[in-house]
């Protein structure tokens, strides 16, 4: 592979910055397009500036536009990316990166090329060391519960000690500490603090209450 072919060290660094700048990620499905503002503010009211929308429901890609509008200073990543066109939809978004449950090959190389950094998906040492011969050293660990948690994930560290992770998937407010006290973990994605029930309440308050909670427990 070429050195063109090979991520710019410059993702690496704007995705250091994003997945560093707070211990929690919420990893937000929509499902109502009213409730996109108010959620995404009541998690920014709590102390949570770094979304990811995940494309699952209809209306996610207008959300993330009514987001972004309504709220230019949060940082929205766009999640659930499956495909190349998916990535393109998220570039003409404007999104700040790119998730994707898993990945490959192709989506590898497209991120390479892309203005938009992606945090690729990956489950296994081999599925990491794939996207370590395009370039990538930072990833999201995913689903991070049901392929051995933060006893996996530690053991990542001994072969690969220059990657790092944002565990997705099963974390919740109480298991987050123990992924977020390894080495190898940038930031850990959760829904815990935006439960469904309080979504289909419109109970904005009781959101932000739980996410000034886990800021609280997990500052950064």
């Amino acid at each position: 592979m070429s050195s063109e072919q090979r991520l710019p060290q410059s993702h690496i660094d704007r995705l250091d910055a994003i997945c560093r700048s707070s211990a929690i990620i919420p990893v937000l499905v929509i499902e109502r397009l009213e409730h996109a503002v108010p959620l995404a503010k009541a998690l920014v009211d709590g102390g949570l500036d770094v979304l990811e929308i995940t494309l699952r429901t209809d209306c996610a890609v207008d959300a993330i536009k009514r987001i972004r509008e309504a709220l230019p200073d949060a940082i929205v990543g766009a999640g659930t990316v499956l495909s190349i066109d998916q990535y393109r939809i998220s570039e003409e978004l404007g999104v700040d990166f790119v998730v994707t449950p898993g990945t490959t090959p192709a989506l590898f190389e497209y991120g390479i090329a892309s203005d938009v950094p992606l945090l690729p998906g990956v489950a296994t040492v081999s599925e990491v060391v794939t996207g370590w011969e395009y370039g990538y050293r930072r990833f999201k660990f995913f689903p991070a519960e049901s392929n051995g948690g933060a006893k996996a994930l530690k053991s990542f560290g001994g072969p690969l000690p220059e990657a790092q992770f944002c565990p997705t998937g099963g974390v919740t407010v109480d298991n987050a500490a123990d992924y977020l006290a390894l080495p190898n973990v940038m930031c850990v994605g959760g829904s815990w603090m935006a439960p469904k029930s309080l979504i289909d309440n419109e109970d904005w308050a009781g959101i932000t209450e739980l996410t000034r909670a886990a800021t609280q427990r997990y500052p950064r």
